[in-house]
């Protein structure tokens, strides 16, 4: 297993911080990208959520079919329109 870099920010007024840049870099973490904390007992787990660009959501059609019984699918909307 390799060794675990470490990497420090402080907390700013209103409680801000900033994500490291090689640590930005490393997990490609753009600006609107979210951040989801999780807290296990004392330590907290952070991680970067994409954000859904045009590519994302164009790709879900790019398959043909009927692009709304789709998303009602994925939606889970389906059972609930019939």
């Amino acid at each position: 297993m390799a060794a675990t870099k470490v990497s420090e920010s402080k907390l700013s007024t209103g409680f801000l911080t900033v994500v490291p840049k090689e640590i930005r870099d490393r997990l490609g973490a753009r600006e609107g990208d979210s951040l989801r904390w999780e807290l296990r007992g004392t330590e907290l787990l952070v991680q970067v959520r994409k954000r859904r660009t045009l590519s994302d959501v164009t790709g879900i059609g790019a398959h043909g079919g009927d692009a709304v019984a789709s998303k009602r699918a994925v939606q889970g909307l389906e059972r609930r329109v019939r």
